[in-house]
């Protein structure tokens, strides 16, 4: 097995270790890593921006703080997903013909904080246009496959993020979540993905809340650890932020991965169907598995479910989807001096764009209630004020676990067929309970627990209580401690499973 293999099979820690302890320098990791862009790929489609030079110069340069007072990521190469963030002078295109070439003057907050952490940005991820649709296929840049199955979907709309972690070109990359754009991709690839609390994390300053706050900023990654250890140096409000989310009771997430639960946690599982009314075997069998596994694992497990679900909200979770858009397309228009027009975008984006130029004021703060309420009530269920159904007393739960998504990676194309509504629709049926926890402001997760007897991920999903990543994080650990996933890796150039051992 070549140098750069061995690495591609290492997590963001174990590669940073190799340059703390001398054996690598931090420019050796990213040639490796820019090495398995060039020569993976190409069959991937996950980079849809490239900026080698600028990462290696990065590398170049001194050193900075002493190795012992540097982050346990220092020196990883990263990719930044071309929607959101951006970097001063390199392009970003937000997955999108109308915004190709278009080069913004300003940089974010977040990618200076993941820069301060001593991840290496080496490019962009594809991403869904203006991350609309639950997979990652766009006529600007093409489509990003599945890397276990190149007929697949990776997911959306962090699509090239996943299948870059996933196919080991980098240990983590950067991801967003609006209506599930971490978890989806994450349960698609076979990687791990946590959604923070709302305003975790931050997003100016160009903005500083984004469709009444449902999307938050994280990334995916190979390993539980990496994911902590990135939240950590993210975390926390920049000046002028509107809000943010409670300090965290843990100390550090870092730490409750370290040191697990430290005590039984009280953990709620459903398999209900979505809003489809349908939900695949794999995707029940996967729910189910993990909780026999948190069983196992010492927990009080539960079948019961908040009476709060997403089918009674898709219109008014649609109605701030729509703005949403049609705000993003407006102030890019802004920002880079161009006009919208129809044929420099997706049909569905297009749709949207115009749906949500014609919003009342009074009927977007309707949605906007309705789906406060509504997360009034599925806190009940966290917090034991009897909103729970089923079999479960009503004490509240620590975690619900459910299906990421209401089927495996679908076919690429799924997504692009019939009239744009129909494509909304059939991804709102894709994504299952998924968005809950944006319209809650919740942490939520995808973990990789399953694969199905044809070689495809699906991911477990996991919400705990508002403003408690640390026990996402310690449940996580210990799920991955008992059921290891990250030595999975897809073979190159095959679509099939490949299972390697590090």
């Amino acid at each position: 097995m070549s140098f750069s293999e061995r690495l591609r099979e290492l997590d963001g820690h174990a590669q940073a270790e190799l340059v703390r302890t001398g054996e690598l320098s931090r420019g050796d990791l990213l040639r490796a890593a820019i090495e398995r862009i060039e020569r993976l790929d190409g069959s991937l489609g996950s980079v849809a921006v490239t900026s080698f030079d600028r990462a290696l110069a990065q590398a170049d340069e001194p050193d900075g703080p002493h190795p012992e007072e540097r982050g346990p990521l220092h020196g990883v190469p990263f990719l930044l997903k071309d929607l959101g963030p951006t970097v001063a002078g390199m392009e970003a295109t937000m997955g999108s013909r109308f915004l190709k070439g278009f080069v913004p003057a300003q940089g974010s907050e977040l990618t200076d904080r993941f820069e301060a952490a001593g991840l290496r940005v080496l490019g962009k991820a594809r991403t869904a246009e203006f991350g609309v649709l639950p997979t990652t296929e766009n006529t600007a840049q093409g489509a990003t496959v599945n890397p276990w199955d190149h007929a697949r979907s990776a997911g959306g709309s962090s699509g090239g993020s996943a299948a870059a972690v996933a196919a080991g070109l980098v240990p983590v990359a950067h991801a967003n979540d609006a209506g599930g754009s971490i978890r989806i991709p994450a349960s698609n690839c076979g990687v791990f993905g946590l959604k923070p609390t709302r305003a975790r994390t931050p997003l100016g300053p160009a903005v500083g809340d984004l469709m009444n706050g449902l999307a938050a900023e994280h990334v995916v990654s190979r390993s539980v650890r990496d994911s902590a250890a990135v939240l950590d140096a993210i975390s926390g409000p920049a000046p002028g932020d509107p809000y943010w989310a409670p300090p965290v009771a843990a100390g550090t997430f870092a730490r409750a991965v370290a040191e697990g639960p430290g005590r039984r946690l009280r953990i709620a599982f459903s398999t209900r169907a979505g809003s489809g009314g349908r939900l695949d075997p794999a995707c029940a069998t996967a729910v189910r598995e993990a909780a026999a596994l948190c069983a196992e694992l010492g927990h009080e497990v539960v079948e019961a479910e908040p009476a709060v679900a997403f089918t009674d909200l898709v219109e008014p979770f649609l109605v701030l989807w729509a703005a949403g858009v049609s705000s993003a397309i407006s102030s890019f228009a802004l920002l880079s001096g161009r006009t919208p027009e129809p044929g420099q975008f997706e049909e569905l984006t297009w749709e949207l764009y115009e749906q949500g130029r014609t919003l009342s004021a009074a009927g977007y703060l309707l949605a906007v209630s309705t789906l406060q309420r509504a997360a009034r009530g599925l806190a009940g269920f966290y917090e034991g004020e009897g909103e729970g159904q089923g079999r479960g007393s009503r004490r509240g739960y620590d975690v619900l676990l459910g299906p990421v998504t209401s089927e495996p990676a679908p076919p690429l194309g799924t997504f692009s067929v019939g009239t744009p509504r129909q494509q909304l629709t059939r991804a709102v049926e894709f994504c299952h309970e998924t968005p809950l926890a944006n319209l809650t402001g919740q942490p939520a997760m995808s973990v990789p627990l399953h694969w199905t007897e044809a070689g495809l991920p699906v991911g477990v999903h996991a919400t705990g209580r508002f403003g408690d990543e640390a026990t996402l994080f310690a449940l996580a650990a210990q799920l991955e401690q008992a059921r290891p996933w990250a030595h999975r890796l897809p073979g190159p150039g095959h679509p099939r499973m490949e299972t390697r051992s590090c």
